[in-house]
């Protein structure tokens, strides 16, 4: 019988491949039953039958009809589209999908759906906010795929149209869907996220809910151990902003017959295991014990699960049940419940004394049903009575009747089903509750998270339920598909009215339809009391005999097969009776709504459709019919997107990707039949570039012509013969097969083109052998003549050579006779004068050895004294030194321990200080006593090194004038008497003076080394000197360096501690506690009138309360005149000074005018010094309102160059005065924010404004910069200044960001050339096309020069300007990084030789603009510039991970790096990327890091924090003074500015 799969099968294959397109040499793929599929190449094709020897050495004979080819062009890394691949089939699909699952690419797109392989193992880079930030808006497969990416335009729709969105993931068990749904989640909350109930986001609270609902809706199955067996669509509510106001968790289809029936090797829920593990307390409570006590568990062997403990789980979901909002006795209540569905469990039915009735089993039995009734708090009798008797009302009487065991167990397990689901449904009814919902939303976004399509060894009733469930998701899955099918095609304008729809409809009439479905049979078979599996078996045979998606097997009885979009599935039949059954007994609600327990009793609370219809037959198939038909109606009114999970492998680990199980996947998800559908169509879609770009060879004579894209490849197509293609506005649409054919034909111009080139260079080869065997020859000829000529005059030379040899023995041997006789009179001669000699020399010799001796003896006298005085100076000497190094060792670690106590608390700085100096002036006095000893010490060991050499010149002069006496004595003495006795005298005295001399040399000598050493020493101590007075002068900056430090932290927190102190008193005068202070007596303040003359400083003066009370009325008035004509007259003149600053008074000596004048006239004024007034308020709003106009850099410029003119001004100016002076005497503004005080004024008495003249009379004059005691309002206004400086600042940046960064979104990737630049001989085309590439870097180059002309003619600090430019660069290297790293089509060889030139653009005007402006911003670029740099390097195969890391791109992370690597493809060249070792390498690394806790994120983060302070500001100018400046024509004539005149 040919199956459904089969027709498929071939369907497929007859749509994909052409028999014809198949030639020798071809590269194809075949069906593997261990790889499912292979590739290889033809080698022999007979008739029908291809040869094909496979990648794994081996020769495979397959139907012509079975070849699938393979594009030998797919890019190395795969596609991110799975429509954008050459050949739409099921082997380049898995081809694709295990290329970027090797690269860590686990989503991929099929169009619109979106496929995620699970990794296995963390991936955190993929999840982080950065990336959230960077998929927030972005168009939908402008990035690389992902799960933001499929919110993102869930959310955008929803925005946009209005329209509430869907997202469906499925897969089966282990692929992934609970954590994409977190993801997903996560991520809308991110996008519309508001703050939840306990400041917990809804999200938050959505996931918090989670462990709950696994542990009473999840289990273990085959497949999985934490299965989840319900449904889960969470529905995102949103209001009208885009911003979420609620959420909800709707459960559908749970797997309610699990509770009483499983089968090994799966468990039950996860609650009753947690449950059974409880602590003792509780399972004693719940007289519980071993999980294989319990007939509900013990039914599989399995008990415990790897790696899970369920005592601590038991815990965690007792607190996740806190968290969600279930109370401490709902809690007990919702276990008590789970402990009775067990001991119901146990409860076993013996035959009664009557026929057909039953009675409990034992004592055992009993013991449970007590418990049961115990723990529900119902009556056991009752419970009994409703387990095993039914009451049947009729017209006339009232019939009791007793169930039989069998209907008693059923009875028993209908109770324990309808327990757990009520207790379901009110576990999630609680969680909604706890949530939030908005009933106002009209705007959702439903996440649905269920199971997927399921095919076991073993099928049962909850398969063919999830399948149905399946059938249904994916009939609405087909409808997208092909709805996006039909507007792909309408967007493109080409006609499709003729493609046919497949549907699965045909399935589900066999499974639901009314009457005659098999829901409908099974639902009859399950009223009938007398049915059986074999009888309802039977009937589905009888009734679906001729339907072609129902197949009964031939070795069973009660099994049947339904052919499914995913395959046929066996299911076994023998239990769908018992799970089917699901209606709630009247008796068993009786019991239960008569529990004394609230939570039982609200279990079982009527519904509407029990209550009218009580004694209505109920089932699970229907009811799970009736969820599915709700669920497919929330899912129709909303915007479905897919998103598809798929488990790699069945052992859970990374890295490993079964080919079997991973097509399984793809066509229980419905992959591989949207792939079908599109194939149904124009499975193959090129843009016109692309088409043109690799089919363009075809037809060369095309390109060569100025066609339109559009034009050139319908006349490619036409002239190549094709037909039922079609053109639409952008793209090629190509049927089945064409594909195939097209690149059939360019294989076959490529193989000519080959053979050209291949007979060229054997011509070639051929060629260069002749020559070179002529030139060979040639080379062989003049060699063997030249032989021969060497052979001739070798002859002739040896004949010449044997004349000169003899002649030349003949002088030898005559020469040779004569040597000898001369030598021998020589030696005869030379004998007998050396025998005169000697007998000379004996004599000479004895005479002067006398006269030796007589001089070692003196020279010994003299070194034995020099030696002794040697000896005592050299002890001495050690003594002192000694003593002076420990001394200076003292000193030089007091010196320390006094640096290092600098850093102590800031309460002994002044102590510190004084000892410091104190220490300095006594490592002065010690120096200097070091330098006189030192100078002492080698004046000494000069005048002993004097003396010694005075010494040795003495005994010098004594061995020479005894050597003259000993020569006089020999001379005058008489004639020899006695020959014999005066010959032995003489020798001894020669003896004994020649050893006195060599005592006398051994003495010198050791004189002579003494004096070295006290050279050397002496040249050492010069060096220790010189390195002492090296210390002594560091010590001395150091100390001077940390006195400047210390005296300026000082400085610092004196006026921190002061402003500190003045805040806290402004605060304390609006605090309760200010009533108090208001009690104590006031003060009256004295102002400076014509009356009382000048007075320097207010006085104060003190007057009681009783005097106050009662003030005179004349004296009032008097009072009040001059304080208001002071008044006035000082506003007026504040009100021309800002009047004045409102305008661009430009600057003077690059030194800008308005921060000057502000300055000059509050010093003049003196409102530094006064505790109240409005003219700080009033400038600051005054510079406010200046900026208001944000776009204008110009404005900005000006008031940034002012603002920080002005406040390095008061930052050398003020400083603090004593708290206790500094309290203000006026309430506080009643705004806390610092700018809230801006549009403020301060309302102070006449006094406040501080002017320090009187009648137009100047105190002084300001000639530099002088200290100032500075009250609250100055304090405050600085604070202000700083505050909009950071904010001017800003606005700059930001400004300048704006600008550039469209353009920046151009930069990243090259502009495509025009089609004439794929032609030959277009050189001024190319030109024009250079010259465009750089047109948007040369514009990014504009923008930042005109910002800087713009803030160097504001005369803006040079420091101020390298920090922006070096956060504008930073900004660009991490928009240009982050876009190589998430657009694969940004990484490539092109792309890379794009970006370095727009790179070498920016460092062009980099060193055009001076490092004085742009200081280190060229660096900023550092991670793009090395990234570019290995994108056009070449021989990236040949590059170990060594190099690549410490040579290429040493910046750059490994996951970045590895992102790179992996991504990469040569659009230009053709060539690979790094080798595979290094990528495998890069990998372990990575997961090394993983382990380690090392971020592992690729993408970097732009800072737009202030990199500055005002100290670094101050520092960065080192001098600042207040210009001499021309008052403006508007307070030039005003007397009260006359201090601003200039004076001679």
């Amino acid at each position: 019988m040919v199956t459904w799969k089969t027709l498929n099968k071939l369907l497929f294959i007859y749509l994909q491949a052409a028999p014809d397109n198949i030639i020798v040499g071809s590269h194809v793929w075949i069906e593997d039953p261990k790889l499912a599929w292979i590739d290889g190449e033809v080698t022999r094709i007979s008739g029908k039958d291809v040869h094909v020897w496979t990648t794994n050495g081996k020769t495979v004979v397959t139907n012509m009809s079975q070849v699938f080819p393979k594009d030998t062009e797919a890019p190395p890394g795969g596609v991110d589209d799975m429509t954008k691949l050459s050949y739409l089939h099921e082997p380049g699909v898995l081809q694709n999908l295990a290329t970027r699952y090797e690269l860590n690419e686990i989503y991929t797109y099929t169009g619109n759906i979106l496929i995620a392989v699970n990794p296995f193992q963390r991936l955190p880079h993929l999840y982080d906010t950065h990336m959230m930030e960077q998929y927030k808006g972005a168009a939908f497969g402008e990035l690389s795929p992902h799960v933001f990416a499929v919110a993102d335009a869930a959310y955008r729709a929803m925005v946009k149209e209005g329209k509430s969105n869907s997202i469906l993931v499925s897969g089966e068990s282990g692929a992934g869907k609970t954590e994409t749904t977190k993801m997903l989640m996560r991520y809308l909350a991110f996008l519309g996220g508001r703050s939840g109930v306990e400041g917990r986001t809804v999200e938050q609270q959505v996931l918090e809910s989670n462990p709950v609902l696994e542990a009473f809706g999840n289990a273990k199955t085959v497949r999985n151990n934490n299965s989840s067996r319900f449904g889960k669509f969470v529905e995102i509510q949103f209001d009208k902003s885009g911003r979420i106001s609620g959420a909800a968790i709707r459960t559908y289809l749970l797997e309610r017959s699990r509770v009483c029936q499983i089968s090994d090797p799966e468990r039950n829920y996860h609650c009753f295991y947690l449950l059974c593990a409880a602590p003792a307390e509780d399972k004693e409570k719940y007289k519980l014990g071993s999980p294989k006590s319990f007939h509900y568990l013990n039914q599989s062997k399995c008990y415990e699960l790897d790696g899970v403990n369920d005592a601590h789980e038991y815990l965690e979901t007792r607190r996740a049940m806190d968290i969600v909002g279930i109370g401490e006795e709902e809690q007990e209540a919702i276990f008590r419940v789970v402990a009775a569905i067990l001991h119901l469990g146990n409860i076993e039915f013996a035959k009664g004394a009557e026929i057909d009735s039953s009675k409990i089993k034992d004592d055992k039995s009993r013991f449970h049903l007590d418990t049961t009734a115990e723990l529900l708090r119902c009556d056991p009798t009752n419970l009994e009575d409703a387990l095993i008797k039914r009451v049947m009302v009729t017209p006339e009487e009232i019939i009791t009747r007793t169930l039989d065991p069998e209907n008693a167990v059923g009875s028993r397990d209908a109770l324990a089903k309808t327990l757990y689901s009520r207790l379901f449904d009110w576990i999630v009814e609680k969680i909604n509750v706890s949530i939030g919902q908005d009933p106002d939303s009209k705007s959702i976004i439903g996440v649905l998270d269920i199971y997927g399509f399921e095919s076991f060894k073993c099928n049962s009733f909850e398969q063919f339920c999830i399948n149905f469930t399946n059938e249904k998701l994916q009939q609405h899955f087909n409808q997208h598909v092909f709805k996006m099918e039909q507007e792909e095609y309408t967007k493109e304008e080409i006609d499709w009215s003729y493609i046919e729809f497949v549907d699965n409809q045909d399935v589900l009439d066999l499974i639901e339809k009314k009457p005659g479905g098999i829901i409908s049979l099974l639902d009859e078979a399950c009223m009938f009391p007398k049915s059986t599996h074999e009888t309802f078996a039977q009937k589905l045979y009888q009734t679906f005999k001729n339907n072609k998606r129902f197949i009964k097997p031939k070795l069973s009885r009660t099994d049947f097969t339904i052919l499914h979009y995913a395959g046929e599935v066996n299911y076994q039949a023998n239990q769908f009776l018992d799970k089917n059954k699901d209606y709630v007994i009247a008796e068993h609600q009786a019991v239960m709504t008569a529990s004394k327990c609230p939570f039982v009793m609200g279990l079982f609370t009527p519904l509407k459709e029990e209550s009218s219809k009580s004694s209505k037959f109920s089932s699970i198939g229907a009811r799970f019919k009736l969820q599915l038909q709700s669920l497919m109606e929330t899912l129709s009114v909303t915007e479905p997107h897919y998103i598809r999970c798929v488990k790699p492998n069945n052992v859970l680990k990374p890295a490993i990707f079964e080919n079997v199980n991973i097509i399984q996947q793809l066509r229980c998800g419905g992959v591989l039949e949207a792939i079908r559908i599109s194939c149904a169509g124009y499975p193959t879609r090129r843009a016109f570039y692309e088409f043109l770009n690799r089919f363009g060879l075809l037809a060369p004579e095309i390109l060569d012509e100025n066609y339109d894209d559009k034009v050139a490849c319908q006349m490619i197509l036409d002239r190549k013969g094709l037909k039922g293609y079609q053109i639409g506005k952008t793209k090629v649409f190509l049927r089945a097969g064409q594909m195939a054919e097209l690149d059939a034909r360019r294989a076959e111009v490529l193989g000519n083109a080959a053979r050209i080139i291949q007979r060229q260079i054997r011509t070639h080869i051929a060629r260069k052998e002749f020559i070179s065997l002529r030139k060979a020859a040639m080379e062989l000829q003049s060699y063997i003549r030249g032989n021969k000529a060497r052979g001739m005059f070798e002859q002739l030379r040896r004949e010449a050579s044997a004349v000169k040899i003899q002649k030349n023995f003949r002088l030898f041997v005559a020469r040779k006779f004569y040597i000898r006789k001369r030598s021998s009179a020589i030696t005869l001669q030379t004998g007998l004068r050396a025998m005169a000699a000697r007998n000379g020399f004996r004599f000479r010799k004895q005479t002067k050895a006398a006269i030796t001796i007589q001089s070692h003896w003196r020279c010994y006298q003299a070194r034995s004294y020099y030696r002794r005085l040697q000896k005592a100076t050299i002890v001495t000497q050690c003594g002192w030194r000694c003593r002076v190094a420990r001394r200076e060792l003292r000193n030089l670690k007091m010196a320390a321990r006094e640096t290092g106590a600098l850093k102590e608390a800031k309460d002994k700085l002044e102590k510190r200080v004084e000892e410091l100096t104190w220490r300095l002036q006594l490592e002065k006095r010690l120096r200097t006593d070091l330098e006189e000893a030192k100078s002492q010490e080698v004046a000494k060991l000069h005048n002993a090194l004097n003396a010694m050499q005075s010494r040795v010149e003495e005994a010098n002069a004594l061995v020479v004038k005894e050597r003259e006496a000993a020569r006089k004595a020999i001379q005058e003495a008489p004639p020899v008497i006695k020959e014999t006795p005066v010959v032995v005298e003489d020798t001894e005295k020669i003896r004994s003076f020649t050893a006195r001399v060599e005592k006398l040399e051994a003495l010198l000598l050791s004189q002579r080394q003494a004096a070295e050493e006290a050279k050397q020493a002496c040249a050492v101590a010069e060096s220790q000197k010189e390195q002492l007075c090296k210390k002594l002068e560091n010590s001395e900056k150091k100390v001077d360096q940390l006195q400047d430090s210390v005296q300026r932290l000082e400085e610092k927190v004196s006026n921190l501690e002061s402003e500190n102190q003045v805040l806290r008193q402004q605060a304390l005068a609006i605090s309760p506690t200010a009533k108090a202070l208001a009690l104590r007596p006031k003060t009256t303040i004295i102002q400076r009138t014509p009356e009382n003359g000048s007075i320097p400083h207010s006085e104060t003066r003190r007057t009681p309360d009783t005097m106050l009370a009662l003030p005179s009325t004349r004296e009032s008035e008097n009072e009040d005149k001059p304080q208001r004509s002071l008044n006035e007259k000082q506003q007026d003149i504040q009100d021309m000074l800002l009047k004045c600053v409102a305008q661009d008074l430009g600057f003077s000596g690059g030194k800008p005018v308005a921060a000057s004048l502000i300055y000059k006239c509050l010093l003049q004024w003196r409102s530094f010094e006064v505790e109240r007034t409005s003219i700080f308020d009033r400038i600051i709003q005054a510079i406010g309102s200046a900026i208001e106009a944000q776009d204008n850099n110009d404005v900005l410029s000006y008031w940034l160059s002012n603002s920080t003119t002005l406040l390095l001004l008061l930052q050398r100016t003020l400083k603090a005065t004593g708290a206790a002076s500094l309290t203000p005497q006026r309430r506080r503004s009643t705004s806390s924010s610092l700018f809230g005080r801006v549009s403020q004024g301060f309302r102070g008495s006449p006094q406040s404004a501080g002017f320090s003249f009187l009648n137009g009379r100047v105190l002084g004059g300001l000639e530099e910069l002088r200290q100032v005691e500075a009250k609250y309002p100055a304090l405050l206004f600085k604070q202000q200044l700083t505050a909009f400086l950071e904010k001017i600042y800003g606005m700059i940046r930001d400004n300048l960001k704006k600008e550039i960064s469209p353009l920046i979104g151009l930069c990243i990737q090259a502009p495509r050339t025009s089609r004439a630049g794929l032609a030959k001989g277009r050189a001024q085309a190319n030109a024009m096309a250079q010259q465009a590439l750089i047109a948007h870097w040369q514009s990014i180059v504009r923008s930042l020069d005109s910002c800087l002309k713009t803030m160097r003619a504001n005369y803006v600090p040079a420091f101020l300007v390298r920090k922006v430019f070096t956060q504008i660069f930073s900004f660009i290297n991490v928009q240009l990084f982050n876009s190589l790293l998430l657009r694969r089509e940004c990484c490539s060889f092109s792309n890379g030789e794009y970006v370095k030139t727009g790179l070498a653009e920016l460092e062009q005007w980099c060193h055009d603009a001076t490092e004085e402006f742009v200081g280190p911003a060229w660096e900023e670029l550092k991670h793009i510039r090395q990234a570019v740099g290995f994108l056009v390097i070449h021989q990236k195969p040949k590059k170990a991970l060594k190099e690549i890391t410490t040579d290429l791109c040493p910046v750059l992370s490994i996951q970045q790096l590895y992102r790179i690597s992996t991504m990469y493809w040569d659009d230009k060249y053709g060539t690979h990327s790094v080798s595979s070792e290094v990528i495998s390498n890069m990998r372990v690394m990575m997961t090394e890091d993983t382990n380690n806790a090392v971020s592992s994120s690729f993408l970097l983060d732009d800072d737009s924090s202030i990199p500055f302070t005002v100290d670094d500001i101050s520092k960065s100018m080192q001098q600042v003074e207040v210009a001499e400046i021309e008052p403006p024509p508007l307070i030039r004539e005003n007397s009260g500015f006359s201090f601003l005149q200039r004076t001679d």
